[in-house]
């Protein structure tokens, strides 16, 4: 199975939002404790943030070490008898990066902590690592510490949106926020999704996707977005002005200067219709299925140009 974990249940829901809050939602009517707290890497998305203010939780961030992983000494240090869940990022959102989920496994079992996975984006990335000669990542509930998983079908699962996915190991986990629904023509039957009425062509979408597709087809997805994504990293590495912020994981590049404001290099960029991102002192890239070499060599011939103009300039 494509999480290792055939028994699992979940839902399509609207996004990883949606998937995130519901994970957290069960987590802390499991543990039964008031006012939790929820321990996340800082590189962990908004979305946590929008869950635990609803939620009533205290969101608990803490540091990455020096590859941009969660610390998971940190996380350790952070447990108190008020902690409800543990989250660890499988393909952060600003460099793709897969927090150590095995050590987080470990980590929540020996605590008794729920521990969630938000692998939103690389749920679709990740399970194919090993078969294409990458290092492979134990990230899903091969991990016996894993309670549950974001995956988002509508990210590299190339589903349109809106179909995220919230999958828990078993539906045991789902009984304290599930809500009897007996008005469906179904008859009598129980919902743990945040939304009521929805439309069922996404689930539907989903299934035809995969089974469309494949594990051979998302395999050839993923290969070419990882080749693609080599091949901007190396271009990166031979511009003068130029770092990556870290060798590249998945499909998403992170790209920094020691010399140039990387600030003018966004704007320039999106003059010329690049859809990229700024973050914090990088720029980031997302090589998506759709990219292609041609594509690659454009952007880098953009970015030449506009670090020469922007020296010129200085």
């Amino acid at each position: 199975s494509l999480l290792s974990n055939s028994s699992a249940t979940g839902s399509i829901v609207s996004g990883g939002t949606e998937a995130n809050i519901i994970a957290l939602w069960a987590a802390r009517n499991r543990s039964k404790i008031e006012q939790g707290e929820v321990i996340v890497p800082v590189s962990a998305h908004f979305s946590f943030d929008k869950a635990c203010n609803l939620l009533n939780l205290k969101l608990i961030n803490v540091n990455l070490n020096r590859n941009f992983q969660m610390d998971v000494k940190a996380a350790k240090k952070a447990i108190t008898p008020k902690t409800v869940a543990i989250v660890g990022v499988a393909g952060t959102t600003g460099l793709g990066i897969v927090d150590p989920i095995s050590e987080l496994s470990d980590l929540a079992l020996a605590n008794d902590v729920y521990l969630h996975v938000d692998a939103a984006f690389g749920g679709f990335v990740l399970p194919f690592l090993g078969d294409l000669g990458y290092s492979h990542i134990d990230f899903d509930f091969k991990l016996a510490g894993v309670s549950s998983m974001t995956v988002d079908p509508h990210k590299m699962g190339l589903a349109p949106v809106h179909a995220g996915g919230i999958l828990f190991r078993d539906s045991k986990l789902t009984e304290s926020i599930s809500m009897k629904v007996p008005y469906l023509s179904e008859g009598q039957q129980k919902q743990f999704s945040l939304l009521g009425t929805r439309s069922g062509a996404s689930a539907i979408t989903v299934w035809a996707l995969l089974k469309h597709l494949g594990r051979r087809g998302y395999q050839s997805i993923v290969k070419k977005c990882l080749e693609l994504t080599l091949t901007l990293a190396n271009e990166i590495q031979q511009i003068a002005d130029l770092q990556l912020v870290i060798k590249p994981t998945m499909n998403v590049i992170g790209i920094k200067s020691d010399t140039v404001d990387v600030n003018l290099v966004f704007q320039e960029l999106k003059k010329r219709g690049w859809g990229i991102s700024l973050f914090d002192g990088y720029l980031r890239i997302v090589i998506m299925p759709h990219t292609k070499l041609e594509n690659i060599k454009n952007l880098v011939a953009d970015i030449q140009e506009i670090l020469n103009f922007i020296k010129s300039e200085n």
